[in-house]
This record gives structure tokens, sequence and C-alpha cells, in this order.
């Protein structure tokens, strides 16, 4: 799930080198913690959130087979 967030988000910002996607893991959860660049953070969010909403749908469809809960928090 990490290359899948980080193979979205990468094309999107000017620096790619400074995507991070860290896991943190708990009982009835996962949590993926997205951290860019802070110039690029407007990019990722996108107007409206649009981005971000798009990137999260896609996150969440993908691990629906999943028995954990999945969240994509964008820091």
């Amino acid at each position: 799930m990490q290359a899948l967030i980080e193979t979205i988000v990468t094309p999107l910002v000017d620096q790619p080198d400074a995507v991070k996607v860290d896991v943190k893991e708990e009982e009835h959860k996962i949590v993926y913690h997205l951290s860019v660049h802070p110039d690029d953070v407007g990019k990722v969010i996108g107007k409206n959130g649009r981005i971000a909403k798009a990137i999260r749908t896609v996150v969440y469809a993908a691990g629906s087979d999943s028995e954990k809960r999945i969240y994509l928090d964008i820091m």
C-alpha cells in the first residue's frame, strides 16, 4: 500500500524526493501518514481537497479486502 501511495503522489509534486509514507498499525486500523515538502502540500490536497479525496478513494478501494480499516493522513 505504501508503494501505491508513493506512486500516486510522486508525479504530482515538484520535489518527489521529499515524499514519505509512514505506517502505523493498530488493532482495528492501519494509518498511513503521507508527508511531502511544504511547498507541495497544496498540490497534494488540491482545490477544495479534491485530489486528496481522490487519493483516499483509491487507497480505501485497494485496501477494501483487508479486515482492518485503512486511513490516510496528509501531514
